[in-house]
């Protein structure tokens, strides 16, 4: 049997543990719960020791579910050189492109840039990543960036994407076969407009990770960048102001759902400033689920953070069933009342007026603009003996449908 193949069984075996673990806890999780809704019913307040309990059994179903599924990511993460095969042109790329990072060379990616007329080939901007390490970074922050995962993305060339819609459709009605057919009034369109902004990250080598041959560079840049980046772009996607950064959808004006018009965020109130209700609070999500229209709600996502989640967690609906349903399979997401959760820590803690939930179609909803090409500027001067990597690409985001994407606000 050969290594791989044991390598792969353990994974198997460790993962297959791992997800016995936590549906265990949460079994415990539940139990807990059931005993603190017991107490409350019976004493109107629950033993001490009964919510110390819970709390810490909420924090290690937290624990074991990101244990879960990073093991996952990790077992599903195809090696960068088995992706696809290289052309001529990607593997001189590649080949110039390694030999720049380790080594500081430029001749190599300079030629290459030059012949491509690329804008920008000089050091000073540094240079364009191959397309498969491209693919590599933007899928490794994929992987972690929780609004990026359910978002539109789009990928473009230019500085700005510019996406018209229309603010009234053109007149139609039904006519008979033969009757005259009146003029229609023409629609009236509108433009949105996407720039990009650049979002950097400065990762640092040793010499003797860079004179290491058996180092893949293309992995160890990735890695090293997704953190940063997917930190960065998790946080502008939900509260960014749009200055040198993308829009946030909860940055935009919001008004109460009933009185939505277009250029706004519709928002549902719990009745409660900064909790659920006491009573029925499931009441208030099913209606924000009914806020976003049928068609919508098909591919729509809940978006919390891991507090909101915890408070969530405890809900039971009139029959007495948890609303929220952990994933029987590895790397799946959890759901509440059957629509998955996506967990973003950008997200406000429950408040006073807090928009501390989001739910609707993202993909529809949210677009993400990402321009073509990743740079990295090599940097041996200002941090020696480190290497510093500059890597530098150009994203931008905000709300291209406003009627996917509802809100829950914790007001009365």
């Amino acid at each position: 049997m050969s290594n791989e193949h044991l390598e792969t069984k353990a994974s198997a075996g460790a993962t297959a543990a791992a997800i016995e673990d936590f549906m265990r806890t949460f079994e415990a999780y539940k139990d807990a719960n059931d005993q603190r809704l017991e107490e409350l019913a019976k004493k109107s307040s629950a033993d001490p020791l009964t919510v110390e309990k819970l709390h810490t059994l909420d924090r290690a179903v937290d624990e074991t579910r990101q244990r879960m599924d990073q093991m996952v990511l990790k077992s599903a993460r195809p090696g960068l050189g088995t992706s696809r095969p290289l052309s001529s042109a990607g593997l001189q790329h590649k080949s110039a492109f390694e030999t720049y990072v380790r080594e500081g060379e430029t001749q190599g990616l300079r030629g290459l840039e030059e012949k491509a007329l690329s804008v920008g080939s000089d050091p000073d901007g540094g240079y364009l990543v191959p397309d498969e390490t491209e693919r590599a970074i933007n899928g490794a922050v994929r992987d972690v960036s929780p609004v990026r995962a359910i978002a539109g993305v789009r990928q473009v060339s230019g500085a700005v994407y510019k996406k018209p819609f229309a603010i009234s459709g053109a007149d139609t009605g039904w006519v008979g076969e033969t009757a005259a057919r009146p003029e229609t009034n023409t629609p009236t369109l509108a433009e949105l407009s996407f720039p990009t902004m650049e979002l950097y990250a400065m990762p640092a080598a040793t010499s003797t990770l860079l004179d290491d041959s058996a180092v893949n560079i293309d992995e160890w840049l990735a890695e090293d960048v997704r953190a940063t980046f997917a930190e960065q772009e998790g946080n502008a996607f939900v509260l960014g102001d749009g200055v040198n950064k993308p829009k946030g959808f909860l940055d935009y004006t919001t008004v109460d759902n009933a009185s939505w018009t277009w250029g706004n965020m519709g928002t549902v109130s719990t009745g409660v400033s900064g909790a659920f209700p006491a009573t029925d609070p499931c009441d208030t999500l099913i209606d924000l689920i009914y806020s976003v229209k049928a068609g919508y709600r098909a591919n729509a996502h809940f978006v919390m953070n891991r507090s909101t989640q915890s408070d969530i967690r405890k809900m039971k609906d009139g029959d007495g069933n948890y609303i929220w349903t952990p994933s029987g399979t590895p790397g799946e997401a959890p759901t509440l009342l059957g629509y998955p959760v996506a967990e973003s820590e950008d997200m406000p803690d429950v408040a006073a007026d807090s928009l501390s939930l989001a739910f609707g179609d993202f993909r529809r909803g949210y677009l993400i603009v990402d321009r073509v090409g990743i740079r990295v500027l090599r940097d041996p001067y200002s941090s020696k003996p480190y290497v510093l990597f500059y890597t530098t690409k150009r994203v931008g985001g905000g709300v291209q449908d406003f009627d996917a994407v509802k809100l829950l606000k914790f007001a009365a």
